[in-house]
């Protein structure tokens, strides 16, 4: 396989919606249905060209494993009902279990809240040659606790410290957080699932009609749209102050989960393309320790 053939098929779909300096950055210039240059007719293409992207995966994921330098991280943030968990199942299909690890982030337990509000998500951070996937993340602190300040209550932190800054000091501990990750071999992306109010509505309403999928609804998932624009607003100054270059967000239409998939995949090929990984050659003394190693084999 061409894998950078391959990672420049993947560029052209990851690049529009990658986001590296959020100052000026709008929501509502990406759209949800948004499918690119590919329309409804071209679904098998594109899980053509996913299904190559899971393949160049599987080889990157193995170089990263075997240099044992890097550390990637995928960060997803969504509404729910965007596809989080398909995006993480399809695209991830073809890694190597050894070298991925998935954390999912729900209600801060009574000893998350006796840490700062990035202790749990460190504690379970990727280690180097590791693909680590948070489903959810430290960013539920700028997003659900800024929608329900409320929530701030419980996290026991000092009054004088819950001030009209606490937002901005958030974004700033963030920014510089993930700035210490990157400067110690882990490279971050993250991904918010733009998904619209109306498609949210449609899957809601499958899985309460679908007996095999009521598992997956929640009375609280609905309640929840009541803060739609508070959620939207709140997303959107998220990105504007903690997208950089060394952390970028990829807001990534997600009315078509055909679609959300490649993009995804797309960025993180994209990605890995630009670590220039390779696996570790071996020095003379190892080479001979391999030809010794050799001929007794074939003397046995």
């Amino acid at each position: 396989m061409n894998l950078k053939k391959v990672a420049r098929v993947a560029h052209e779909f990851s690049h529009p919606y990658k986001i590296t300096s959020g100052k000026d950055f709008k929501l509502k210039t990406i759209d949800p249905a948004d499918t690119g240059k590919l329309r409804a007719e071209d679904k098998k293409k594109a899980k053509d060209a996913l299904a190559k992207g899971i393949k160049a995966l599987t080889i990157y994921q193995d170089m990263l494993y075997a240099q044992d330098r890097y550390s990637l991280l995928l960060v997803f943030q969504a509404m729910d009902a965007a596809g989080k968990d398909g995006a993480i199942k399809h695209v991830m299909s073809g890694i190597n279990p050894q070298g991925c690890q998935v954390a999912s982030f729900k209600s801060p337990t009574s000893i998350d809240l006796d840490h700062d509000f990035l202790w749990r998500c460190n504690m379970q951070l990727p280690e180097r040659g590791r693909i680590g996937i948070f489903n959810r993340s430290y960013y539920e602190e700028v997003l659900v606790v800024k929608v329900h300040p409320e929530f701030l209550k419980g996290e026991r932190i000092p009054a004088s410290l819950v001030d009209k800054n606490i937002w901005k000091n958030r974004y700033k501990d963030i920014r510089n957080y993930e700035k210490y990750l990157t400067n110690n071999g882990t490279v971050i992306l993250k991904f918010f699932l733009h998904l619209s109010k109306d498609e949210q509505k449609k899957r809601f309403l499958e899985r309460i009609e679908n007996p095999d999928k009521n598992w997956k609804f929640s009375a609280n998932d609905s309640k929840e749209r009541a803060y739609w624009d508070r959620y939207m607003d709140a997303y959107e100054e998220t990105i504007r102050n903690t997208a950089t270059k060394y952390a970028p967000w990829y807001v990534v239409p997600a009315d078509n989960k055909w679609y959300t998939r490649i993009v995804v995949a797309a960025a993180v090929i994209d990605t890995l393309e630009s670590m220039d990984l390779a696996y570790p050659k071996v020095d003379k003394e190892k080479l001979e320790e391999l030809e010794e190693a050799r001929k007794i084999l074939n003397e046995e």
